[in-house]
């Protein structure tokens, strides 16, 4: 098993992406911890990790919340004696053109995306210093971390920010064995996605069905969505990579919608 009795902290991680990592996480040996502002669903899926004989907990985090995210880590520490990756995760779309968009939108998103990315980073990073056994930040990025989609205004600006912060983390870590990398999905199907199909149909005045065609697929090189599966797999890559060449780094994983 890559992750035998590795601690993995994952936000937002009841439903969608977040749990399809932490499922392929547990199943390769990891203690789980599902992190989400979701408390009962939290404490549901790591019920069915519990169940099907693995190790998990669950804790109530919202991850822009100072005392809420250093008290959840706090416990996290208190029963596993420690953090080895953090896959921050939690995250929210909002689609408006620039000249609508109203600034408590663009706060909010900021602030789910970017404080809390630092947030638990910082509250993680303390624990992985103070062990001596190093460990691995994992960013959930998009290739809107490298290109931008009109009506997207908070959400590009957000994601473009988690490659600085990475490569920052990646950058002090390094003398502690802590690695920082990005994954950097194409369109997920996701509830956060499936939310998005009629915001900008509506937006820009074409069907749902052109909106995934026409503008979420279009530049992609077969017409597919990636999978809550896929980002499992490159959330795992990092989480498991056992030397620190590979740190500082975002892959895309798109279906050729962004080619580097």
């Amino acid at each position: 098993m890559l992750l035998k009795n590795k601690v993995a902290v994952i936000t937002g991680a009841a439903s969608g992406i977040g749990k399809a990592i932490a499922t392929l996480f547990v199943q390769q040996g990891a203690r789980v911890v599902i992190a989400d502002l979701n408390e009962k669903e939290a404490q549901a899926t790591a019920k069915a990790f519990i169940d099907d004989g693995h190790e998990a907990m669950a804790v109530a985090m919202d991850v822009t919340s100072e005392s809420q995210v250093d008290s959840a880590i706090e416990k996290v520490v208190a029963k596993y004696d420690g953090v080895d990756i953090l896959v921050s995760n939690a995250g929210i779309q909002y689609v408006a053109p620039m000249h609508e968009l109203p600034f408590n939108e663009w706060k909010k998103l900021l602030s789910i995306h970017l404080d809390g990315a630092f947030l638990t980073t910082r509250a993680c990073l303390k624990h992985m210093y103070k062990s001596g056994k190093g460990g691995s930040i994992i960013y959930m990025g998009s290739v809107h971390s490298k290109v931008a989609s009109a009506l997207k205004a908070p959400y590009v600006t957000a994601k473009h920010g988690l490659i600085g912060l990475c490569e920052v983390v990646a950058k002090e870590g390094i003398k502690y064995n802590v690695r920082a990398n990005v994954i950097c999905p194409g369109y997920v199907r996701t509830p956060l996605v499936d939310k998005q199909i009629p915001d900008q149909a509506r937006e820009l005045g074409i069907s749902e069905q052109d909106v995934i065609k026409k503008v979420m697929l279009k530049d992609t090189i077969d017409g597919e969505f990636t999978t809550a599966e896929d980002v499992a797999q490159i959330a795992l890559l990092f989480a498991s990579f056992d030397s620190n060449a590979l740190t500082g780094q975002s892959l895309v994983i798109s279906h050729g919608w962004y080619m580097q």
